[in-house]
C-alpha cells in the first residue's frame, strides 16, 4: 500500500495491437508490473484517438478498430519507479511513457490484514505536546460542526488520532452556562477536541485547526509520549515472505 506524501504517475500509451512476442504489450506490462509487486495498475480501453501518424483509431472503423488506443496507469513511489522504469523504456517500442508528479492524499485497501497481536511490538517514547480545542458543540464551519471539520481535516492531513469530548457543564468568556442533562436539553454544550503530536509538527496541526475556526480555544502543553506500535513488515517485504 502506498504511503501518504509525494508519489508519481506513470503513463503509458500504446495500441491494441501493438505485440511483444506473442502477447499483447499492454497485457505484457501489467504482467511485469504485477510480477513486481506494484501497488497496482489500471488499463484504460479509450474510445477514440489519435497519434503522431494523425490517423484517427476508433472501434467503428474495421481496419483503424484494430490499433484502438490503450492507456496504463500506476502511481508509485519515486524509488519504485526509478526501479521499474528502465525495464519500461526497453518494453515500449511504439508507444509513448509520460511521468507526472503527484500527491498521494488517501490509500487504504480493505482486504488487509489485521497487525497479528503476536507480532513483534515496539515502544515509542519521547516528548511530545498535547493540543486541547475548547468549542461550543453548536459552531459551525460550512453548515458542519467544528469538531468534526476539525478532526476530517486532521485525518486527512495524515495526524494519527484526535478524541472528542463533550462536557455536561461549563461556561466561557461570555459568561454564559452551558448545561446538558437529562431533562435539560442543550444543543450549546462545550466541546474539547484533544491531540497528541510531536513538537515539530505543532504549528502545522495548529494551522489546519484555526483554518475552521471562528472563535475558541487552542492550549498546548508538553508531555512526555509512550506508544505501544506492532511492527508490521512492508509491502515488499510481505510479499517476498508470501
Amino acid at each position: 500500500m502506498l504511503p501518504r506524501g509525494p508519489a508519481q504517475k506513470v503513463t503509458i500509451y500504446l495500441n491494441q495491437d501493438t505485440h511483444a512476442h506473442a502477447q499483447p504489450l499492454w497485457s505484457t506490462i501489467l504482467d511485469f508490473l504485477r510480477s513486481r509487486h506494484c501497488s497496482g495498475a489500471t488499463v484504460f480501453w479509450a474510445d477514440m484517438g489519435f497519434g503522431s501518424h494523425e490517423e484517427v483509431h476508433n472501434p467503428r472503423s474495421e481496419y483503424a478498430g484494430q490499433h484502438r488506443p490503450v492507456r496504463i496507469e500506476f502511481i508509485e513511489t519515486t524509488e519504485r519507479v526509478e526501479e521499474l522504469l528502465p525495464t519500461l523504456y526497453e518494453m515500449v517500442t511504439d508507444g509513448l511513457i509520460a511521468l507526472q508528479d503527484v500527491n498521494v492524499i488517501k490509500s487504504v485497501s480493505k482486504d488487509r490484514k489485521a497487525p497479528d497481536i503476536q507480532a513483534p511490538r515496539k515502544a515509542v517514547t519521547g516528548p511530545a505536546k498535547l493540543v486541547r480545542i475548547y468549542l461550543c458543540e453548536a459552531d459551525k464551519y460550512k453548515d458542519e460542526p467544528v469538531y468534526e471539520a476539525i478532526v476530517k481535516r486532521l485525518m486527512m492531513k495524515g495526524f494519527p488520532g484526535a478524541t472528542v469530548y463533550r462536557a455536561i457543564l461549563g461556561y466561557g468568556v461570555k459568561g454564559h452556562t452551558h448545561k446538558g442533562g437529562r431533562f435539560h436539553v442543550a444543543h450549546d454544550l462545550p466541546v474539547m477536541v484533544s491531540v497528541i503530536e510531536k513538537a515539530e509538527k505543532i504549528d502545522e496541526l495548529i494551522q489546519v485547526i484555526s483554518s475552521v475556526m471562528s472563535e475558541g480555544l487552542i492550549v498546548t502543553s508538553d508531555v512526555e509520549l509512550h506508544q505501544i506500535v506492532h511492527e508490521i513488515p512492508k509491502v515488499g517485504e510481505q510479499a517476498k515472505n508470501e
